[in-house]
C-alpha cells in the first residue's frame, strides 16, 4: 500500500496498516509489530512535510481513536482521542462553551500529530498547543498504557514532558488532555503595510494578543493581521466578502499566481508587484477557532525555523536581502509568526521569546537552492527547524540548539532501547 503526506514529499509502503480502537488494542500492535521485528509510526492527517510519520514497517491509523472522552469544567480540561481532527475538537468544545487557548493555521491536523511536531500559533502568552497539554495516555512500546500529567514527578513526569512533544518516538499516544477556557471572540484587524514598517513596530507587534505576517517577494509589501481578545459577539464578515478573501485571494489568487510564475519565473517580482496590491484592510469580530483557522487548498512546500525573538529587525531584513540578490524566483509569501518562550523540552520556543519564519514554495519549482541558502542564513542565528517542515539539520546542530535533548533522549532510551518507533527521520536528528 503506498501512502503519501499532504504535500506529496514523502511516500511509503508500510507493510501492513493497523487501526486500534482503544489503548489495548494498540498495545497488541506494538507486540506484534515487535514480535514481527517491524518498526512502528502512528500517522495522522500526513500534513507533516518531513518523513516523520513514514515507515516499511507498521502504519497506525488513529481515526478508531477520536472524540470527546471527557470534560472536566471545574479544572478546565478536555480530554479527546488521539485521532480526533482539531477541526473536530473545536466543534466539541464551541458546543460546550469552551474552546482552546491558541491554534495554528490548519485545523484538519489530529491532535496527536500537532502536538508530536511542535504546532504553534502566534500570541503573546501562549503559541504552542504541546504547552496546553495537560496529561496524555501513550502506549510504550513493551505494550504498557501509562496515563502521566504535568503533576507527576520522576520517571512519569520526564515522560509526560517528553511525549506532549515527543515525534512520535515514544510510543502511541491515545487520549490527550488540553487545558480549556470559556469560548472568547477575536477581533480581527488585516492591514497592508511594509516590511521596514512591521521592523519598526515590532516591540508593539509583541504586546498584541496575537499577530501574523504574510511578506511577498521581491516587494516590501506585507499583509499584517492582528487578533485581539475581545468581550464583543461575533460579526462575522459578509459571506461575498469572505468569500472574496477566503475562496478568491487566498486560495484561487494564490494559485494563479505560482502557475504563473512557475511558468514564467522571471515574471515572478512583477506579479508579485501586482498581488501585493491586492492586499486590501477589513476588520471583523468572530470566534477564536474561525479566526485562528483558515483552508488552504492550494499544496506547497514548507520549510520554517524559530529564530530568537530578539534577532528578529535583523534576520527578516537579511532574509529581503538574501532573496533579492539571489538567483531563486520564488512567489509564495513567506509567514512571519511571534511566539512566547515556553518550556516544552524539544518545542522550538523553548525558553526564548521567539518569531518563527516560514518559507513555502509551489511544488515542482526551483525553490531548493533558495530554501538552502534560508536555511544557513537561520542557522547564524542559533535557529530551530520546525520538526514537520522540511529542513536538513542532523542530531548534532540540535543537541547544541535544545538544553533538554539530553533529557529527551534518556527518556527514549529507556521506553524504546529497541527503536521500535523508529525510522530514518528520526535517526538522523535523534541518534548519532
Amino acid at each position: 500500500m503506498l501512502w503519501q503526506n499532504w504535500a506529496r514529499t514523502v511516500q511509503a509502503r508500510p507493510v501492513r496498516v493497523e487501526r486500534p480502537a482503544s489503548a489495548d488494542e494498540a498495545a497488541a500492535v506494538l507486540t506484534a509489530a515487535a514480535c514481527d521485528g517491524l518498526r512502528v509510526k502512528p500517522v495522522g492527517a500526513g500534513h507533516s512535510f518531513t518523513p516523520i510519520a513514514a515507515t516499511d514497517g507498521v502504519q497506525v491509523r488513529l481515526d478508531g481513536l477520536s472524540g470527546l472522552l471527557s470534560l472536566d469544567t471545574d479544572a478546565r480540561t478536555a480530554t479527546v482521542g488521539a485521532g480526533t481532527r482539531l477541526h473536530e475538537l473545536n466543534a466539541l468544545l464551541t458546543e460546550r462553551g469552551y474552546g482552546l487557548t491558541n491554534m495554528g493555521d490548519i485545523a484538519v491536523q489530529t491532535v496527536s500529530g500537532a502536538i508530536a511536531t511542535g504546532t504553534h500559533g502566534s500570541g503573546r502568552a501562549s503559541a504552542s498547543l504541546s504547552e496546553q497539554v495537560v496529561a496524555l495516555e501513550i502506549v510504550l512500546p513493551d505494550g504498557s498504557v501509562r496515563r502521566v500529567s504535568a503533576a507527576d514527578t520522576g520517571d512519569d513526569g520526564d515522560l509526560f514532558q517528553a511525549a506532549r512533544l515527543g515525534l512520535g518516538a515514544l510510543g502511541i499516544v491515545t487520549s490527550v488532555t488540553f487545558r480549556i477556557e470559556p469560548a472568547f471572540t477575536l477581533r480581527s484587524t488585516v492591514e497592508r503595510t511594509t516590511l521596514d514598517a512591521v521592523v519598526e513596530r515590532l516591540p508593539d507587534l509583541e504586546a498584541e494578543d496575537h499577530c501574523d505576517l504574510y511578506w511577498l517577494p521581491f516587494t516590501d509589501a506585507v499583509q499584517l493581521t492582528v487578533n485581539r481578545r475581545t468581550g464583543e459577539p461575533a460579526a462575522p464578515p459578509h459571506p461575498v466578502a469572505s468569500w472574496w478573501s477566503g475562496d478568491v485571494i487566498e486560495n484561487a489568487g494564490v494559485a494563479l499566481v505560482q502557475r504563473v510564475t512557475r511558468a514564467a519565473p522571471k515574471l515572478t517580482p512583477s506579479v508579485n508587484a501586482v498581488a501585493a496590491r491586492l492586499i486590501g484592510d477589513r476588520t471583523f469580530v468572530d470566534l477564536a477557532p474561525k479566526v485562528f483557522t483558515s483552508t488552504r487548498r492550494v499544496r506547497f512546500h514548507e520549510m520554517e525555523y524559530a529564530l530568537p525573538r530578539s534577532a528578529a529587525a535583523g534576520a527578516l531584513r537579511a532574509l529581503r536581502d538574501l532573496t533579492a540578490r539571489g538567483p531563486w524566483r520564488v512567489a509564495f509569501p513567506v509567514e512571519i509568526r511571534l511566539a512566547p518562550a515556553d518550556d516544552v523540552w524539544l518545542s522550538p520556543a523553548y525558553g526564548r521569546d521567539t518569531v518563527y519564519v516560514a518559507t513555502h514554495a509551489y511544488p515542482r519549482t526551483d525553490y531548493t537552492g533558495w530554501f538552502s541558502a534560508v536555511e544557513k542564513l537561520w542557522t547564524e542565528y542559533g535557529g530551530r527547524p520546525h520538526w514537520g517542515k522540511l529542513h536538513t539539520r542532523d542530531s548534532g546542530y540540535l543537541r547544541d540548539q535544545y538544553r533538554q535533548m539530553g533529557s529527551f533522549r534518556a527518556v527514549r532510551d529507556r521506553v524504546d532501547p529497541g527503536r521500535i518507533m523508529a525510522n530514518a527521520y528520526l535517526d538522523r536528528i535523534l541518534d548519532g
